[in-house]
Formats: C-alpha cells, structure tokens, sequence
C-alpha cells in the first residue's frame, strides 16, 4: 500500500508552518502577483522563507502560477519562473499551455504539475500535458471515482495524480468562473475572486405575456443563495482513494485560518496514517467529528461516489461555525504559565480545545484564570483589541509552540 502525500494549502509563510506541524507533507502556496489567489499574504520574500523552512524538514513546497496570462503578464511570468528556479521549489502549478511553454525554458528544474484550472478529466488530457512536460496533474473536482480509476489505469506510470479531498467547491467548471469579474470586475482567472457564488440574490421569475410583471422565487429575509456550494469532504472515502493508488491528496484553502489548518490537516493526517497502518480498523466518525467542529458550511462527496448527485448546493447561506471558533495558538511557555495569541474573546469559565498535532482527540478543558501579559495580574476576560494580543493561562499538559486553540461558543 502507498501511502499518498498531504498536501495543504499556505496563504502566508506563518500558515505553511502550521500546517506543516499538524502533519502535511508539502505545502501548495502562490507567487506575490500570479496565482489564483493574489489576495493570500505570500510575498516573495516569505515564499523564499518556506520554501528554505521546508526543505529543512524535508518537506515540499509548490507554487501557483495558474492564472489565464494576457500577453503583457508574460515578462513578470518570466522573472518569477526564474526566482523559482533559483529558489528550488518542488514544483510549479500551471494551468495555461503558453505559461507551460515558459516554465520549461526559464525553469528547467521544477517540475510542472498541471492545475484543476485546466480541467483534467480525461486520460487523454492527462498524457497530453505528460508528453508536454507535466510532471503531475491536479485533477478537476467533477471527476468521479471510476473515471479517477480508469485515468490511473491508462496513464503514464511516472505522471502522478493528484486530487482535491477537502474545501470549498467552485460555482464554474474546475473554478474557471467569470461571475466575479461579471459583477465586481475582479477576475477569478486572474487571482481576484470576489466570490460572488456566495453572495444572497433575490431571484424572480416574470410572465412572458407581461414583461415587468416579476414575481419572486423561493427567499427568506436574505435572499437566496443559488450558486453556493457546500464543502467538498471526503473523509468517508480515504481507505477507497488511497487503495487506488492517488499520488496526492489536497485540502483547499489558502485564504483560511491557521485553525482550519491545523484541524483539517489534523484530521487528515491521522486518517490517512490509521487506515495505512491498521486498514480493518478504519472509523471516519471519529475524523469528521473534527472535521465538523471547524466547517463553515454544510459537507458534501460532491461527484465522487455518484455523478448524479444533487446534495451539493448551500441554500442557506451559512459562513460560519455556531458551536466552534478559533480560540488562540500558543506562542511560548513562562514558568508555570503559557503565553497564548488570541483570535477571540476568552474569559474565565470558557470551554477549550488544545488541538495536539498528530493526535485525533482534542484536550478539552474550562479556564480557571487569566493573567495580563503586561502586568501579571489576574483579569477576567480579554478581547481581542490589537493585533497578536496575547494572554497568559495556565494548560493542563505541556505545550509547544503553534499548538491551536479551539473555543466552544
């Protein structure tokens, strides 16, 4: 049996660390200015930084560089194909043939992995990017699982196959929108998706005999969201998608939280590490519990177990978790008394979590007291008023830095 790569994603340096200690193997993350999300906080210089952590704890790192390129990106496309060369990244994400073109010339040690922009559905779209370079292809999420076998079965034995098993699902075709840059002028092609699938509308329906006359259908007092998506989970299926030989296994997300990282990988890691070592005795309930702590919308297999499958749409809107939040993340010990960065507000009385990398049960426990990080004295509750507001309290084990805190509201 082969165990697949964990594959996270990294929206900052900070993040790539995270997801690292809750047990990823390698890290996806974009350039400054050319992947598909510019608005992640990955500047060169702490790109340049994970990839140099990474490898000095012998994990990978992969690059983005999938936008849809006008003739005009091509020069900056050329300068950051090069910084990647010279930085040694494990690999570079493209989904255009031009930009392919130009990753083999300006950098010829990288590896090229093809993006889900692209839409890889088909064995033969998949020895086609092989015969032109493509080291891996990302396939698209409408793949179900015996097209997902048949590519394996018929594909080059050196082209890895990489898919998604977790996150959110794009409204467009493999994500190839253009609604964003319809109504808000940002193009998701390009990096800057406004993510208008998951914005309320009212929709109506008129009379073809009286134009004007329209009437509204099926909203509530926040209208209706048709184009959004339910998450992508499938927590159920790893024991199937491993045993059917996938080289990769994807969470998406760069724009989420350091929780979600390390709960989501979390959960992942210890799936994929049980059922590798003990296949009879794999239980997903226990991994979706955790999973379910940290969703912000409802959880859907998408097309994978059926292509007929309706129950992938989000009608109700919902952006947010009513039980869980992030709580903080540990940044160093102080005697008897830990040093926690908070994300919300803590009292005395509030119920945690301690996520433990590599370790599905969460330590739960009640805080007993608070200190000022300033002053020492005892406080009951803080807010998170400034950036890196930190806190002192005592923990019921012994820490390290980065562990998550979750708060149950």
């Amino acid at each position: 049996m082969k165990k697949p790569e964990l594959l996270a994603p990294a929206g900052s340096f900070e993040k790539a660390k995270i997801a690292f200690l809750y047990g990823a193997d390698a890290v996806y993350a974009g350039t400054s200015s050319l992947s598909l999300r510019t608005r992640a906080e990955m500047q060169d210089s702490d790109l340049a930084n994970t990839i140099k952590y990474a490898h000095s704890i012998n994990k990978k790192v992969y690059t983005a560089i999938n936008i849809y390129a006008w003739d005009e990106t091509y020069e900056e496309i050329k300068k950051q194909a090069k910084m990647l060369n010279e930085l040694k990244v494990d690999g570079i994400i493209v989904a255009d043939g031009g930009v392919v073109e130009i990753i083999k010339e300006y950098a010829p040690d990288v590896e090229i992995h093809i993006s889900t922009q692209a839409n890889t559905v088909s064995y033969h779209a998949a020895n086609f990017w092989y015969k032109n370079g493509a080291k891996r292809v990302i396939l698209g999420r409408e793949m179900n699982k015996e097209q997902i076998k048949e590519m394996i079965k018929n594909k080059p034995k050196d082209l890895e196959i990489e898919m998604f098993i977790h996150g959110a699902i794009c409204f467009g075709y493999s994500g190839r929108c253009f609604l964003s840059d319809f109504l808000a002028g940002r193009s998701a092609n390009l990096g800057d998706c406004a993510q208008s699938c998951r914005w309320a509308y009212n929709v109506y329906v008129e009379e073809a005999n009286k134009p004007g006359n329209l009437m509204p259908v099926e909203y509530d007092e926040k209208g209706t969201y048709i184009f959004s998506s339910k998450d992508m989970c499938l927590i159920k299926e790893i024991p199937e998608i491993i045993e059917m030989g996938v080289d990769s296994l994807k969470i998406e997300g760069r724009l989420k939280t350091e929780y979600y990282l390390a709960s989501v990988v979390n959960a992942y890691r210890n799936a994929i590490d049980d059922y590798c070592k003990e296949p009879k005795s794999y239980d997903y309930t226990k991994y979706l519990v955790e999973l379910e702590k940290t969703k912000t919308r409802g959880l859907t297999t998408f097309y994978f177990n059926d292509r007929n499958n309706k129950d992938f749409q989000e009608y109700e809107g919902k952006q947010y978790n009513p039980e869980y939040e992030f709580g903080g993340k540990v940044v160093e010990e102080q005697e008897d008394k830990v040093v926690v960065e908070i994300k919300n507000k803590l009292q005395v009385g509030d119920k945690l979590e301690l996520i433990v990398p590599h370790q599905i049960e969460t330590i739960s426990f009640t805080i007993d007291a608070l200190w000022d990080i300033d002053t020492q004295e005892p406080i009951e509750y803080i807010n998170p008023g400034k950036a890196e507001q930190k806190v002192l309290m005592k923990l019921p084990v012994k820490v390290e830095k980065d562990w998550i805190l979750r708060r149950k509201k």
